[in-house]
């Protein structure tokens, strides 16, 4: 019976070559794990408990929150703050940042952003859902409350950045600036495995994702792009296949695993895009990156490179396989708005 290695293994082994590491970050993981482990429980009996449909109120993009985002926002937010090693965190369902307030916490060296569940109104009609994270190194004094500037920070400064995928299985896929790995969860032991080692983005795929309801809304570069996509040519496997969840971590992952390129672009509803940088694009950049992937928000403009001016800052996206986001990134400068 082969033995897989563990989450908690294959962070021991990654501190043995780092010898200066203080835990800390290891401990941070912890704190995802379990909450990620409790969110599972949960979603796999959404149907038999009272915990699917909308909470009745919005968040503050003015979108419906669902039971579930409140759910899981509320237990990522107890277990980072239950270990003490972040000083605080921002949420695409919290208005403000929360700095947490005990002694142990402002000593913490790291503050989280993250959407604690993205794609919630799939739960309704068991379609997959997942949790973004994105972890950077405070900026303020430690000892001190956490304020807006250590959040307001450009995605090349994140320490690590991830997600975890409820679907037919439970997988945590994250980097920390060497290489993405991917760990599924399995139940009868309570622990996440090594399932996914040092995955890599296909240089280029035949998936493309978007939601082709807005088309008419899209940049003119955008709607050339995707009409090359439906046209035949067999020497570049095209036509391409249209893939849309409506949930940004399983297009993602599909698309790390496969090769494909997923969009949300510009559009006369969303001038400014409608993914937030600092919870989604960030995190997903920092990930297609290292698996040798590209994400931008338009014509040489690198989505980690963007400078943030406000927690819930909207922005367009294109990432995925190298190839084909030099593709989209042709068209957009061939036709400029």
């Amino acid at each position: 019976m082969e033995i897989t290695k563990t989450h908690g293994e294959f962070i021991i082994d990654a501190q043995h070559e780092h010898p200066d590491a203080s835990g800390e970050l290891s401990s941070l993981f912890a704190s995802i794990r379990l909450a990620a482990k409790i969110v599972h429980r949960e979603i796999n009996k959404a149907g038999l408990a009272d915990i699917t449909g909308a909470a009745g109120a919005e968040n503050v993009q003015g979108e419906a929150q669902q039971k579930l985002d409140l759910y899981a926002n509320d237990k990522f937010k107890a277990a980072l703050e239950a270990r003490g090693v972040v000083c605080g965190l921002a949420s695409e369902e919290e208005e403000h940042l929360v700095s947490f307030d005990s002694a142990r916490c402002q000593k913490g060296k790291y503050i989280v952003l993250m959407d604690p569940l993205d794609g919630s109104s799939n739960i309704d009609v068991n379609v997959s859902v997942g949790t973004i994270f994105s972890i950077y190194h405070r900026l303020t004094p430690v000892g001190t409350p956490a304020k807006e500037e250590d959040f307001l920070q450009p995605g090349n400064k994140q320490v690590a950045a991830g997600y975890i995928i409820y679907g037919s299985s439970t997988m945590l896929v994250y980097t920390t600036g060497q290489g993405v790995n991917g760990f599924t969860y399995d139940p009868s032991i309570g622990v996440f495995c090594l399932s996914n080692p040092d995955m890599r983005a296909p240089k280029t795929g035949t998936i493309y994702s978007v939601n082709e309801g807005n088309y008419v809304h899209f940049p003119e570069g955008i709607k050339k792009y995707i009409k090359y996509c439906q046209i035949e040519d067999k020497a570049s496997n095209r036509p391409y296949t249209s893939r849309y969840i409506g949930s940004l971590v399983a297009d993602f992952h599909r698309n790390l695993i496969k090769g494909g390129i997923y969009m949300y672009p510009t559009s006369t509803a969303y001038p400014n895009g409608k993914l937030r940088l600092l919870y989604e694009c960030n995190p997903m950049a920092f990930l297609i990156e290292q698996a040798g992937g590209r994400a931008i928000a338009g014509p040489g403009i690198r989505i980690m490179d963007m400078v943030p001016t406000e927690l819930h800052q909207r922005a367009p996206l294109y990432l995925g396989s190298s190839r084909m986001v030099d593709e989209v990134e042709a068209r957009m400068v061939a036709n400029p708005e």
